[in-house]
Parts: structure tokens; C-alpha cells; sequence
């Protein structure tokens, strides 16, 4: 007799994070903490924190009333300063009843597919992914269904999507901007994808929810627009989070708004709810929802974000990797000068470089760099990238 019963679905959940698991659970990472270190492994903050953010939170965490602390509702002040925000940037009309606060984009998203998932139901999400779609879509009770981006434009694959359709698929997770491939879907692509859905919607006889994990939307590059599927769409969910125009992934803030044009609000906001409450995926600490307002207004440097994007595009592509230029986020996806990514990472890390293998995010053949690393650690690393790479070519030579 086993000792210890652990569920299916969590055996299943921790082979779906396997790849990333064995990332970060590498005893080699123990050198990150180095100062020599040089870390590109995760969109970690390196830089100081943005001006601001501490006060804020200081700020708000001093109590102006006797139930400053105490059970509530979702603070109104914040809900209407977050759909101000999503209206301004998305240029949709958000009200305060279209915003559920959630920790962040991932609570966002969890409470989505658990507001719409039954057990068995299907949910396609597109690859290469975020590390835990899979897994919180099994959490939610439903069977994941991978459908790979366009490989030469990283674009989605819209015959692809409607061919994985079928009468048990209930939701399709996009990730836009996408980490890792830094792409922006295009709005004519979300368009046609409105049209696919609405149309395999009608065919399968329920409606098929798109969930919109929108984290990156404030991190765009070189006047680039962003658009959401949510101004095609009416059956949107998008996921918002503060962690990364803040670059603060340790303090949850975010929420999951509702498109304007959805039908039957009403029904699902409480869901929403329901399902925040029973799961334990609540709405942010206190302090986070007053802070709210104030926190909306910061940001971290985008222009200085895009000046390490293009000084590591320019010297990599100088040694001879092959990468594109990514519209949005903190990532670079280059070619790996091996096939098996995790071998390159390796040889990296013996100098105290770190990546990300693309094996954790179903790119094996390719590395993912994070811009949050510091200039100092660029200046160190770049010899490291042209020295591994010269000594993999002369000893395949």
C-alpha cells in the first residue's frame, strides 16, 4: 500500500510543470545570489524599485478608519480608478462593475477558468506558453488542448485554433503581449479570431470564452499599439496585473475585467466572486486595493527597457545568434548554438550566467533572456555569450 495518496490531476499538474521545475529547482542557481552573478533567468526586479511605490504603500497601510483591516467588499475607489485606467489605455468603455480585483494576473486567470470551467471541459491555450497555463487549467477541472503560434511570424494560427475546436471546448487562453515571443497580436488577427469563435461558438452551441492574459500590455516597444480581442469579442475575459509595469511580482495586484460588450454581467461577475471566495483566490490585501490609484500612475522605465533590448539584439546578433526583435516584455527569445537549450544554459551558468532554457516555455532549440537584468550585468555577460558560443563552434568544427 502507498504511503502517501497524492490525486491524478496533481500528478498531472506537476508533469505539465516538470520543464519549468527543473529550471529553477537547479541546485547551480544557488550562485545567483552572487554578486558576480549575472541574472537573466527571470523577470525578476534587479534595479531599484520605482519612486513612489514604498511610499504608497506606506502610506495606506496607516489606518484612517476602525475597520481599515476588516472583511469587505471590493474597495470602490479601486475598482473605478482600475477601469479609468483600462478605459484610457484599451479606449473601451469600462465601468467599475466590469473589474473583479484579483492577485494579480494570475488570480485573474484562475478565477476566469473557474467562473467557466466544468470538469472535462476543454481549453485550448497557445504555444509556446506562459509555464502555468497548462496546470491551472487542470486545477480548474478541464483537459488542456496546446495550439502552436505561426513558427515563422509567432502570430496565432487561426486555422490551427478553429481545427482544435470541439463540442467540449469551453474557453481559449491568449497570452498578448506574449511572453516568451515578445509579440503583440495584431488587431485584425483578434478580429478574425472573434469571427472564428463566434462562429465555432454557434456550431457547438455554447458559447467559447476567450481569456486574455493581458500582464504585459504596459511594456510595449517603439510606439507599438496594443490591441485586446475584447473590442471584437463580447464573451473577453482579460487579466491585469501591476507586477510588471512595476516590476514588483511579490506584491499580487491586478484584476480580470469583463468586455464591455459582454452579455448577462451581472451573472458572471458573481460568479466571479463565488468563485474567488470559495477557491481562496480572494481579492488583493487591503493595502493594495487603497494604494491602488496612486500605484496605477507608476511605472518602471520603458525607454530604458528598450535601450537594453536593442543593445543586447545588436551584440548578440553581432556574435552570430539568431533572434527576432520583440514588440513588448521583458524577454529576448534567441536561437540556442546547441539543439538542446538546457546544455547551453549549463555552460552559461559555469560562468555565472543565467537563462532561462527554452524548454521550459516548449522552445527547446531556443534561450530566453530577461531585460530586467541590471547594465552592470550586461557589460559581464556579453563576453560570456561570445565566449560559449565560439568555444561550441570550434569544438563542433
Amino acid at each position: 500500500m502507498e504511503s502517501t495518496s497524492v490525486s491524478r490531476t496533481v500528478q498531472r499538474i506537476q508533469a505539465s510543470m516538470a520543464p519549468f521545475l527543473e529550471v529553477v529547482l537547479n541546485p547551480a542557481n544557488a550562485r545567483m545570489r552572487a554578486p558576480e552573478a549575472c541574472d537573466f533567468l527571470a523577470g525578476n526586479p534587479q534595479d531599484p524599485i520605482v519612486p513612489g511605490y514604498v511610499e504608497a504603500l506606506q502610506r495606506w497601510s496607516v489606518p484612517r478608519r476602525r475597520d481599515w483591516f476588516a472583511y469587505g467588499m471590493p474597495d470602490a475607489t479601486a475598482t473605478a480608478a482600475a477601469a479609468e485606467s483600462l478605459t484610457r489605455r484599451l479606449a473601451l468603455p469600462f465601468g467599475p462593475g466590469d473589474i473583479v480585483l484579483a492577485r494579480g494576473a494570475s488570480g485573474a486567470l484562475g478565477l476566469a477558468l473557474r467562473a467557466v470551467v466544468d470538469p472535462g471541459d476543454e481549453v485550448i491555450f497557445v504555444s509556446p506558453p506562459w509555464f502555468f497555463y497548462e496546470a491551472m487549467i487542470l486545477s480548474a477541472g478541464g483537459e488542456p488542448v496546446r495550439v502552436r503560434v505561426d513558427e515563422e511570424t509567432f502570430d496565432l494560427d487561426l486555422a490551427a485554433i478553429e481545427a482544435a475546436v470541439t463540442p467540449r471546448t469551453r474557453a481559449i487562453v491568449v497570452n498578448t503581449p506574449c511572453n516568451p515571443t515578445g509579440k503583440i497580436y495584431p488587431d485584425e488577427t483578434l478580429a478574425a479570431l472573434a469571427r472564428v469563435l463566434s462562429d465555432a461558438s454557434e456550431r457547438v452551441g455554447h458559447v467559447i470564452h476567450l481569456i486574455s492574459d493581458e500582464a504585459y500590455s504596459p511594456v510595449i516597444f517603439d510606439g507599438h499599439r496594443f490591441a485586446t480581442p475584447a473590442a471584437h469579442y463580447p464573451h473577453s475575459l482579460l487579466c491585469h496585473t501591476y507586477s510588471k509595469q512595476l516590476l514588483a511580482p511579490g506584491q499580487r495586484l491586478g484584476w480580470l475585467a469583463m468586455a464591455p460588450s459582454m452579455p448577462d454581467k451581472n451573472t458572471m461577475r458573481l460568479a466571479l466572486m463565488t468563485c474567488a471566495i470559495s477557491s481562496a483566490i480572494g481579492a488583493p490585501d487591503s493595502i493594495m486595493q487603497y494604494a491602488l490609484p496612486e500605484i496605477d500612475a507608476l511605472s518602471i522605465d520603458i525607454g530604458r527597457l528598450q535601450r537594453r533590448r536593442d543593445r543586447m539584439v545588436d551584440a548578440l546578433r553581432e556574435m552570430g545568434y539568431e533572434l527576432h526583435v520583440p514588440e513588448a516584455t521583458f524577454y529576448l527569445l534567441p536561437r540556442s548554438p546547441v539543439p538542446d537549450s538546457r546544455a547551453f544554459a549549463a555552460r552559461l551558468a559555469q560562468r555565472d550566467v543565467f537563462i532561462l532554457p527554452g524548454t521550459a516555455v516548449e522552445m527547446p532549440a531556443h534561450f530566453r533572456i530577461s531585460l530586467t537584468a541590471t547594465d552592470d550585468m550586461i557589460d559581464r555577460a556579453l563576453p560570456v555569450f561570445a565566449g560559449v558560443r565560439e568555444e561550441i563552434l570550434i569544438a563542433g568544427s
